[in-house]
């Protein structure tokens, strides 16, 4: 069963960009712009699902986190740094708006998702909900065969009629 589904819709814009620095002749460019995406890591350990995703420089109080449905949405804000009389020579490090969307499977507990944020790099743990985790089922063996009959909602039976119908016509 699928825990996530990622789509990074910047994906063709940083590629539009360094096509645009080749062209330039710029190996890495002069000049910071915003980044586009946030580099993470996904995985399952036991019973929660874990994202990491790479935030350096960011302040912790610009992050947010929201699940709408199925969908967990993480931004974050590094600031361009503000300093008097400065002359910049080169400016590499990104700086701007981060956001980054996730589709994670109904199997996952939203309601008890879990974020910290420690050395540029913040960790969302996400427990897998109680009815998708696996169990064992006991068979019991049975001496003669078992009967079932199949009912619908309304309480007919699957040749249409309600039991109740051939008690009271018997």
């Amino acid at each position: 069963m699928a825990m996530l589904t990622a789509y990074d819709p910047f994906a063709a814009t940083s590629a539009a960009f360094r096509a645009l620095d080749q062209l330039a002749g710029r190996a890495g460019g002069l000049t910071a712009r915003p980044l586009s995406g946030m580099p993470m890591d996904a995985y399952r350990v036991g019973d929660n699902f874990v994202a990491h995703f790479d935030l350096p420089g960011v302040d912790p109080g610009s992050i947010d986190l929201s699940v709408e449905g199925t969908t967990l949405t993480v931004t974050a804000e590094r600031s361009v740094p503000q300093l008097e009389n400065a002359e910049w020579a080169i400016a590499e490090r990104p700086f701007g708006s981060y956001t980054r969307q996730l589709v994670l499977g109904r199997s996952l507990d939203t309601d008890r998702l879990e974020a910290h944020y420690h050395d540029g790099v913040l960790t969302v743990s996400i427990p897998v909900a109680e009815k998708a985790r696996s169990r064992k089922i006991t068979v019991t063996r049975a001496d003669t065969p078992q009967a079932v009959e199949g009912r619908t909602v309304e309480g007919r039976t699957i040749e249409g009629e309600s039991a109740e119908r051939k008690s009271v016509e018997s």
